[in-house]
């Protein structure tokens, strides 16, 4: 199948406007690239280190987005497509789903590889098995085994339920994780953005964090749209396969 898939991924969409979605395609992901590099680098270089942590609280720009993106966009994308799939057995449903749940995986990769970089200096030790970083850990495992189900399974539709009823339960641990600070004792930075009282942040280092959010924001659509694209071409080349047997 990946040699068909291969063999069809420059003739697929003809005309004019499947050139421009893919022009658009790839200034989006350009644009994604250059907004998260400009907002990394606003970072760095152009915001003052915080007065306690010092340089090492900057990983905080990079953390701190990714943990929104994916547990706030992405992961409730999966229950989503997963619970709307489930109700009206549409494909692109399913694709959502699978495709929300690579990307989540992807962001929570960084977020639990700039945690201990942060936590080191801060905490002077890379980890503690405290009730949000666990539980997170335990969300990016099932967020992997979502993806190896999909693999380990050959009929689509089978493929689709089991993963959707996955992917839901997946999501219904972000409630969870949010409120894990302060529903038990943790060293983890109780939330200073999504706090009920007033962020803690100057408005300087406020700025900064707003930029890297939409930053990181503008490229989860991004690889959004190119995983969804790629899995209406899979999906497209296995049923022509199935036609074809």
């Amino acid at each position: 199948m990946s040699d068909s898939l291969a063999h069809a991924l420059p003739t697929a969409g003809t005309g004019r406007s499947a050139r421009g979605a893919a022009q658009v395609l790839d200034w989006l992901l350009a644009l994604a690239a250059v907004a998260v590099a400009a907002a990394i680098a606003r970072a760095i270089w152009f915001t003052p280190p915080e007065a306690l942590q010092g340089e090492a609280q900057k990983i905080f720009y990079i953390h701190v987005p990714s943990a929104v993106v994916g547990l706030y966009l992405a992961c409730p994308l999966v229950a989503v497509g997963g619970a709307m799939y489930l109700w009206l057995r549409d494909e692109r449903l399913d694709r959502l789903a699978e495709s929300s749940a690579e990307i989540a995986l992807v962001f929570l990769s960084i977020v639990l590889v700039t945690g201990p970089l942060w936590g080191k200096p801060i905490w002077g030790t890379w980890w503690t098995w405290d009730a949000r970083l666990t539980s997170t850990l335990f969300l990016w495992f099932i967020l992997l085994g979502y993806t190896v189900l999909r693999g380990a399974i050959e009929d689509r539709q089978q493929r689709a339920r089991y993963s959707s009823v996955l992917g839901i339960l997946a999501a219904l641990l972000v409630p969870f994780i949010h409120l894990s600070v302060r529903l038990f004792r943790t060293m983890h930075p109780q939330p200073i953005v999504l706090a009920p009282e007033k962020p803690k942040l100057s408005p300087e280092m406020g700025l900064t964090l707003s930029l890297t959010f939409l930053a990181f924001a503008l490229l989860f659509v991004a690889l959004l749209r190119g995983r969804l694209k790629y899995a209406a071409l899979r999906d497209r080349v296995e049923s022509r396969e199935a036609g074809g047997e």
